[in-house]
């Protein structure tokens, strides 16, 4: 992938396979039924969610995607279409056993990643990123989406079997970088003068900070430092990536931030949801 890709990510896909294929590998018996923060699923409904995502993927590449959905009138309607799709094939995937389900996210995780590579960094991409506001993304978008979903899924099979592994300045730091591409669309409502900048950091060396700042007409995300702002947020990795993907409540993220400032420009930070929820 080109090094102008503002977040590069394609290199990142088999590292996260090698690490997910040698985990599912370690688990026993007992850790494949343990349940997780992702609402009714357990390690080894997540593992199959997974592998429904590669399936699909490898199947678009053949330009297959099964029946077209019907009557998607709204973000909601979507969000309701795809959770019935997930949940159909989990609930398939009851009867096919642990053993089965890695050798199969082994041999599709390849030809995943090579459907990607194969894909122009900066032309159209299928599917647009819409937590995020666009209704037309670039492929690396939409690439870098594909990577927090490989990302959260696999980092909620190791919160719950207690195995650390995937919160590192290599793997973390582009999800985190892909989700707040999020936070400006969550945004659009809250009023502000032009300039007013809100520093949003996550902690330690896996994290980093952005700059969220108020143009003319909308909120962009910014890189380079801000001499000043109007508001901060600091927030751990672990509550970072829950909260971005639902695990948790905002209510419940605000309470383990430290936040300065004006309060009213960081409330919308912890209701972004950098997933279809």
């Amino acid at each position: 992938m080109s090094n102008h890709v503002p977040i590069p990510t394609l290199y990142l896909f088999p590292v996260l396979d090698g690490l997910l294929i040698d985990l599912l590998k370690s688990l026993t018996d007992e850790e494949w039924r343990k349940p997780t923060i992702a609402k009714l699923w357990t390690v080894k409904d997540i593992a199959a969610h997974l592998l429904d995502g590669n399936l699909r993927v490898i199947s678009s590449a053949h330009h297959y995607s099964g029946k077209p959905p019907q009557n998607i009138n709204s973000y909601r309607d979507l969000v309701n279409y795809l959770n019935h799709l997930n949940a159909v094939f989990v609930e398939a995937m009851d009867r096919v056993s642990p053993q089965q389900l890695i050798s199969m996210l082994a041999d599709t995780g390849e030809q995943y990643t090579a459907y990607f590579s194969s894909l122009d960094p900066f032309a159209p991409a299928q599917y647009a990123v819409s937590w995020a506001g666009e209704e037309q993304s670039v492929n690396w978008f939409h690439t870098a989406r594909e990577y927090t979903e490989k990302w959260h899924h696999q980092q909620q099979i190791r919160h719950a079997v207690n195995k650390p592994g995937i919160i590192t300045p290599e793997l973390f730091y582009p999800c985190m970088d892909t989700f707040m591409r999020g936070i400006p669309y969550n945004y659009r409502e809250v009023e502000a003068d032009a300039g007013t900048t809100v520093a949003i950091t996550i902690s330690t060396e896996a994290g980093g900070t952005w700059y969220l700042q108020k143009a003319s007409n909308n909120w962009q995300l910014i890189k380079q430092t801000a001499t000043t702002h109007d508001a901060s947020v600091t927030i751990d990795p672990d509550t970072a990536w829950q909260f971005f993907t639902k695990g948790i409540t905002p209510v419940a993220a605000e309470g383990k931030a430290i936040v300065t400032g004006d309060f009213s420009l960081t409330k919308n930070i912890f209701s972004t949801l950098s997933v279809m929820a």
